[in-house]
């Protein structure tokens, strides 16, 4: 039991972190970015490059291959996703083509083994019978840490009264002046680098390989579902859910059963409740 309750707790924080900035993106522009999983394998990488590569000691190096995933973010935004707000299959697509050319560069760049980065904490915690990795226990806090962080901001700062309102009535929004472009950008690189955060907190335990952003994006699309589009607090009740259960899973029955979990949920929450458990528009 306590080992559930530890790994499941870990599990969830990191499913916490990828869910609430892909439903973060969406509840403000309306962006079903399915290049989130890319932004998480983007930190992973860097993080790797700075450490492994260039020398660099990892805090600053993680801190950096934040920023960089945020501004990379951005770009996205500004460039691809802008020019085709218009068009919701045509952000489909090219969110989808980010992703595919993420692969496809860490495969040139880096080959298709697993590459390894530096724990934050190479210690070990036990207790009763528990052995948890002091580099987990770290992603739990981490993560807890990010989400309330994530919570004050929107919830206490103007800057988040803007992200809210626009969230809410992006006409009215317009209409006080709130500048929208700007809000969105300001979003996108939350959400990033949200989601490079969970890659490097995740790399040291988990594979740093080109497939690595797949995974990452399923369980946020699952947990979004599940959750509610666009809410913020059904996404972290979700990630708690699902987290828990494939550690149940994990442990009563095989690890290769977990993957089928999600995918459960999602059919059940299509089935008996298609808002999700929160489901509201754009509800934070």
């Amino acid at each position: 039991m306590l080992n559930i309750l530890v790994y499941g707790a870990v599990t969830s924080a990191v499913y916490a972190m990828l869910a609430v900035g892909f439903t973060l993106i969406f509840g403000v522009a309306r962006v079903l970015n399915l290049a989130h999983g890319a932004f998480y394998g983007l930190g992973a990488y860097a993080a790797y490059v700075l450490t492994a590569r260039l020398g660099w000691p990892l805090l600053p190096a993680a801190l950096v291959a934040v920023l960089f995933v945020a501004a990379f973010g951005v770009a996205v935004e500004r460039v691809l996703i802008r020019p085709l707000r218009g068009s919701a299959l045509a952000v489909l697509m090219i969110t989808i083509a980010v992703g595919l050319l993420f692969e496809q560069a860490m495969y040139l760049l880096f080959g298709s083994e697993a590459r390894n980065v530096p724990a934050f904490s190479n210690a070990t915690w036990s207790y009763a019978g528990l052995d948890v990795s002091g580099q987990r226990l770290l992603t739990l806090g981490a993560g807890a840490a990010i989400i309330a962080l994530l919570w004050l901001f929107i919830n206490g700062t103007r800057l988040g009264a803007a992200i809210l309102a626009l969230s809410q009535d992006r006409e009215g929004a317009l209409y006080v002046g709130i500048p929208a472009d700007r809000i969105y950008a300001v979003v996108m690189a939350i959400s990033a680098a949200i989601a490079a955060a969970a890659g490097v907190l995740t790399a040291p335990f988990l594979t740093v390989q080109p497939t690595m952003d797949l995974l990452p994006m399923i369980k946020a699309f699952s947990i979004v579902i599940v959750g509610g589009l666009g809410s913020i607090p059904g996404s972290i009740l979700a990630a708690l859910l699902l987290g828990y259960s494939e550690t149940i899973v994990a442990y009563a029955f095989s690890p290769a059963w977990t993957e089928i979990v999600s995918l459960v949920a999602v059919l059940l929450t299509l089935i008996l409740r298609p808002a999700g458990l929160l489901g509201k528009r754009a509800a934070f």
